[in-house]
């Protein structure tokens, strides 16, 4: 019986162990394609270890992660959601800046070197955005649109992203001849090689500041932090830059 008992309590503390290693990251939509490159990374270099990322728009997670979603880490696409977690009692220490978005516009067929004018052109029947209320960059174009006077002239041809992902989809599949999406995703090697994109300059649109939180309960789960720590270390400031992130000072 005694062996049996320690057989049992032995195969518990590998299952924890092995648990353990597995980190769930909420992450933004804008992330997809940097973050599965520095995932490749980090388990290359820790075999032992997994992470599972879920990509959406940032408020979709805030309400799975109050919800109760099983999550670790969670990196959004603006401040604000990561602290309604944490003001939720959701969040494991400090909400923290880890990198800055730019907002970019894309078509797969349009020349969009003009820019924000671009919009009023006769070809354009559809315009991708992300929904504002759970997509930052979704908002960031709303508003952008708003300051140039140009929202309520184009607000019928508008076509709601989900994410920024979905909205990026949008335009990439043709069903909308542009799309405000993020450079991180304009700059991805597909995107980026079959159609063309407009980087907003920081007085048209402002650096999108970006920030995370570890998730309550992954005090349990040190990879978390582990991992997080990775991906805002000078190891990853290529990989970053590569999607036309803005780094932070270090």
């Amino acid at each position: 019986m005694k062996r049996l008992l320690f057989t049992a309590l032995l195969l518990l503390s590998v299952f924890i162990y092995t648990n353990a290693q597995n980190v769930k990251v909420a992450a933004a939509a804008n992330l997809r394609y940097v973050l599965e490159d520095i995932k490749k990374l980090y388990e290359k270099e820790n075999p032992k270890a997994k992470i599972d990322i879920t990509f959406g728009s940032s408020g979709t997670l805030t309400q799975q992660i109050v919800n109760g979603a099983a999550f670790d880490l969670f990196m959004a696409a603006d401040v604000d959601f990561p602290k309604k977690v944490q003001e939720s009692g959701f969040a494991n220490g400090e909400v923290k800046t880890y990198i800055y978005g730019k907002l970019a516009l894309w078509s797969l067929t349009l020349d969009v070197s003009k820019g924000i004018n671009t919009v009023l052109q006769s070809s354009v029947k559809k315009i991708a955005i992300a929904n504002p209320k759970g997509a930052p960059y979704g908002e960031a174009a709303a508003n952008l649109l708003k300051s140039k006077k140009l929202y309520d002239k184009i607000s019928s041809q508008i076509v709601w992203g989900d994410n920024i992902g979905q909205a990026a989809q949008f335009a990439f599949s043709g069903n909308a001849e542009l799309g405000f999406v993020a450079l991180s995703l304009a700059m991805a090697p597909e995107m980026r090689s079959k159609g063309k994109y407009y980087v907003f300059s920081e007085k048209d649109c402002p650096p999108i500041e970006q920030a995370y939180v570890l998730v309550k309960g992954s005090e349990k789960n040190p990879e978390a932090a582990k991992f997080i720590n990775y991906a805002m270390s000078r190891k990853c400031d290529k990989l970053w830059s590569s999607y036309g992130y803005g780094l932070l000072k270090k």
